[in-house]
Parts: C-alpha cells; sequence; structure tokens
C-alpha cells in the first residue's frame, strides 16, 4: 500500500522501455522531479511531485534520482536528462511550500546518503544542508542501514530527517510526525 516510489538507477536495467512495461504494476505515482523525460517514452508518465491531503494536512512529497552517467549505459536511459538535484529540490520545495501550500515536505531520494569527498556525488547529507523546508528525506542507493533517523540541520539552521532502512525490502522504517492546531511540526 504504498502512495509513491522515486526512481533509481537500477530501474534502467532493462531501459526506459523495459522501465515503461513495469509502471502499470505499479499502483501508486511514481515520482521524479530531476530526471526530465521529454524525449523519452516515460514522458506523460513520471511526475515530479504530489500533495497528499491526509487529516486536512497538507504532504508534499517530491522524487530526486541519482546522476545515471557512469551507472547506466547511456543506450538505457537514452535522452532523459539528469537536473541537478539541489537546484531541483529548491524549486520543488518552493512549489510545495509557497503555491501548494503544504504543511509537511518529503523527499523520496535516491541520491545516496554520504559520500567521501573524492566520489563527487550529490548525497542526502548535502541535499538537506544546501535546502530548506525539506522535513524529511527518504533515502536509497548506498543501502544504508541507520537505525534512527540523522537529524541534519538546512540551510537556515532548520532540522531536517534524513533517513535510509538498508535494501531490498529487508526493514520497514517509520516516522511519526505531530502538529499543533495550526499544523505546525
Amino acid at each position: 500500500k504504498y502512495d509513491a516510489a522515486t526512481i533509481g538507477n537500477h530501474d534502467f536495467d532493462n531501459g526506459v522501455d523495459g522501465l515503461l512495461t513495469q509502471l502499470p504494476h505499479a499502483k501508486f505515482d511514481i515520482l521524479s522531479a530531476n530526471y526530465d523525460f521529454k524525449n523519452t517514452v516515460l514522458n506523460s508518465y513520471i511526475k515530479p511531485y504530489k500533495v497528499f491531503v491526509k487529516s486536512e494536512l497538507k504532504i508534499g512529497v517530491f522524487g530526486l534520482g541519482i546522476e545515471l552517467k557512469g551507472l547506466v549505459d547511456p543506450k538505457l536511459y537514452k535522452e532523459t536528462v539528469y537536473n541537478d538535484p539541489i537546484e531541483t529540490a529548491k524549486e520543488m520545495t518552493r512549489i510545495l511550500k509557497d503555491e501548494e501550500q503544504c504543511d509537511l515536505i518529503i523527499c523520496l531520494s535516491h541520491l545516496g546518503y554520504e559520500y567521501s569527498k573524492d566520489q563527487h556525488r550529490i548525497s542526502d547529507l548535502e541535499l538537506a544542508a544546501k535546502t530548506k523546508n525539506i522535513d524529511l528525506i527518504i533515502g536509497g542507493h548506498t543501502h544504508t542501514f541507520l537505525p534512527k533517523p540523522t537529524i541534519a540541520k538546512n540551510m537556515i539552521g532548520e532540522n531536517v530527517l534524513v533517513n535510509q532502512v538498508g535494501c531490498y525490502g529487508l526493514n520497514l522504517g517509520r516516522i511519526d510526525f505531530y502538529f499543533d492546531s495550526e499544523s505546525n511540526v
């Protein structure tokens, strides 16, 4: 009973055409804001974000994926364009906070939890530090088993929860948010 998922590099193992054939099996939305699929068969199937209304709260969810170059054969992802996840996240949070008036913003990430400085990849921890208005980053890619969420600081000093519960569906994470009468976390 998933609400949404994002795309990771292994979703391209059978190419964009193979990914397209799998989409009807997902009974939930696939979200990816930083992959531009406009010149591929996936163009009209992947949304950048979705707003869920739960008990009068608006929850904005968006997805981010890792750079495919060097991880996936270009013949498999074809004309998919990778856009900077930090700049994309800034735009998504602007839309979700200012335009959609969301009470909570969640990023579904397939960027990876953390990298050494010589790996030159954007991680969830870097994303948290260089953006604002993301309340929770649920991550993937590095298969990091965290016993509890990491509390990171965003670019304006506010807390961002960053979590990853491993890989292969071995664990299920749960994070509860509580709101006051004015819908503040």
